[in-house]
């Protein structure tokens, strides 16, 4: 998993270049509307895409990570079925349900069952290079895909890909320095539960986070956004709490308002949790500031394994999971 980490710029670089081949075939209706369909490792680029193209798609984006295709799918909408493996069963359920509805599907997959459907069916698709043990380890090629998909269908322009390499070059840069910040929070958070609070737009960050140290650490951890968090969450902290430990996710340039609200949330928390640090991202534009923290966070969820003897690769659960689900 550290070998896979330490290649996230390397990632992004390939997946950038992969960016300029992607072009689709022309849909026969207007796209007003576009679905992302995916789970886990993969369904978390949906997340980041979401909220990357959010002040400047000209369709709304839903993402899904369930079996089933809203009823809202139409001939106007662009439908991405994003798994990395190919195989993932509720993507395929979803997928299956789409075929019927005349929407414009794109695929995006290593290989698999998808590609396959893909191909049987004269469907476009991005095949991302294959070989990654773990899908969670390719959020860089899942991202950079799925933005290439809406740029071919015209709902984006390209500055976003300017953004990206511009976050591969900090990213590069900053190397030494992230993997020190995160053995440091590491320690920090030995021996405690992680809660993660971040502004909501950069909600992705948040919940890469939290995956990346259940599944890596294997280690229970929440997180919350506000200033949702401020009309529930925030009552829950009434109790003494040493064993939590609370991380605030911010920006230097997130909305006032919200800033505000997170400086006295920090307050009122640091009352009942049992340790308190706020982070700080770094760059200019919203996808350096995302993909830094992601890179922090996925630094540090290894670390977290190394401190806690796991396996950061190891799934065993989840493959039992499918493994007694394959027998139904």
């Amino acid at each position: 998993m550290d070998k896979m980490i330490a290649r996230f710029p390397d990632q992004l670089e390939e997946a950038l270049a992969q960016s300029q081949t992607v072009s689709l075939h022309k849909h026969s209706a207007p796209i007003r509307s576009v679905l992302i369909s995916g789970l886990g490792g993969s369904g978390i680029g949906g997340n980041f895409v979401q909220e990357l193209v959010r002040a400047e798609c000209k369709a709304p984006i839903t993402v899904s990570k369930g079996y089933h295709a809203p009823r809202w799918v139409n001939k106007n909408t662009l439908a991405i079925c994003s798994s990395y493996s190919g195989n993932t069963e509720e993507t395929l359920s979803t997928f299956e349900q789409l075929l019927g509805t005349g929407a414009k599907i794109v695929v995006v997959s290593s290989g698999g069952k998808l590609i396959e459907l893909a191909k049987k069916h004269g469907l476009d698709y991005v095949q991302l290079p294959g070989g990654w043990s773990s899908p969670r380890a390719c959020l860089g090629y899942s991202v950079v895909a799925q933005l290439a998909v809406l740029r071919s269908a015209r709902l984006i322009s390209g500055k976003v890909f300017k953004h990206l390499e511009a976050a591969r070059k900090l990213l590069v840069r900053d190397q030494a320095d992230i993997r020190k910040r995160a053995q440091k929070l590491a320690g920090f958070l030995a021996g405690k539960t992680p809660v993660l609070y971040s502004a909501d737009h950069i909600e992705a960050v948040a919940v890469r986070w939290r995956q990346q140290i259940n599944e890596n650490a294997k280690q229970l951890c929440w997180h919350h956004v506000i200033p949702e968090m401020n009309h529930n969450e925030l009552v829950g902290w009434r109790d003494q709490r040493p064993d939590l430990a609370v991380i605030w996710l911010r920006n230097r340039d997130d909305y006032q308002r919200t800033s505000v609200r997170i400086d006295i949330n920090k307050d009122i928390v640091e009352h009942y949790a049992g340790a308190s640090i706020e982070l700080f991202s770094k760059g200019k534009s919203l996808a350096e500031k995302m993909f830094y923290f992601v890179h922090l966070g996925d630094w540090l969820s290894v670390y977290l394994a190394e401190a806690r003897q796991v396996d950061p690769v190891e799934i065993r659960v989840i493959d039992f999971l499918k493994n007694e689900l394959s027998k139904l």
